[in-house]
């Protein structure tokens, strides 16, 4: 059994079925996918991303973006650019969509492992991008292991008996699901910001107690066309390239 694990995702349906097809290439079929949040929002094509993920078996976690795009979160703390990609996905979607949407949760346990968009702190708006941010998190993560999003960087911190540390994510980076207690982010799927445009994602392998890192190309100059055709800002479409 092998779970795709994708983060933001941010309506790029390009970037959702590279990864879709990546993954099983080296880890067998996909079972099921886990969505940290952030589905829609920013990219050109919330409905048919929203599809995709419909047509696994799935866990699909509340973001800041969902939730604005079902109508459930105000605006005005988004910039005008991500506002902007919000009011376009609105007006697009079907009312089932938005009832998908509005029905996700904020957080999810599956197991040994607890499922939130930005951190158990505030699960809609908290980054955890720093050792010092996570302390609060790790005293309300009651399983072993965590996955979020939101800050769009594949990151990993450890909890210690003195506070927490972090350890690098790379392309084929793994973690062993031992006693060690984590939280870690596989990085923005559809708007990646740590440099690198390729797609990443995650796979987890119950069996083998493995999580795995990875990433994939995709033609990132289709998802930026679609984004043009719609009108949407040219800042979002010009920071794919740069993985920004």
């Amino acid at each position: 059994m092998s779970i795709l694990i994708v983060a933001d995702v941010h309506a790029n349906l390009a970037a959702f079925e590279a990864a879709i097809e990546d993954a099983p290439t080296n880890h067998g079929p996909i079972d099921a996918i886990w969505s940290l949040g952030d589905l829609v929002g920013y990219g050109p094509q919330p409905r048919e991303c929203i599809d995709l993920l419909r047509s696994f078996p799935h866990v699909a976690i509340a973001g800041n973006h969902d939730l604005a795009a079902a109508g459930l979160l105000g605006t005005e703390d988004f910039n005008p650019y991500a506002t902007d990609a919000i009011e376009w996905t609105q007006s697009v979607l079907a009312e089932n969509e938005r009832r998908f949407l509005s029905a996700m949760p904020l957080q999810a346990r599956k197991g040994d492992f607890t499922l939130v968009h930005g951190s158990l702190v505030d699960p809609v708006w908290d980054y955890l991008l720093r050792v010092q941010d996570t302390a609060a998190h790790f005293l309300r993560q009651e399983t072993t292991y965590c996955l979020i999003g939101h800050s769009h960087l594949p990151l990993v911190f450890f909890a210690e008996a003195n506070g927490a540390r972090s350890e690098s994510i790379r392309d084929g980076s793994t973690l062993e699901l031992g006693e060690e207690r984590f939280v870690a982010n596989p990085g923005g799927l559809g708007q990646p910001r740590d440099g690198d445009p390729r797609a990443p994602y995650a796979v987890l392998d119950p069996d083998a107690k493995r999580l795995s890192f990875h990433r994939v190309a995709y033609p990132v100059e289709q998802t930026q066309a679609r984004m043009r055709a719609v009108g949407l800002p040219s800042f979002l479409i010009d920071r794919l390239a740069r993985g920004r």
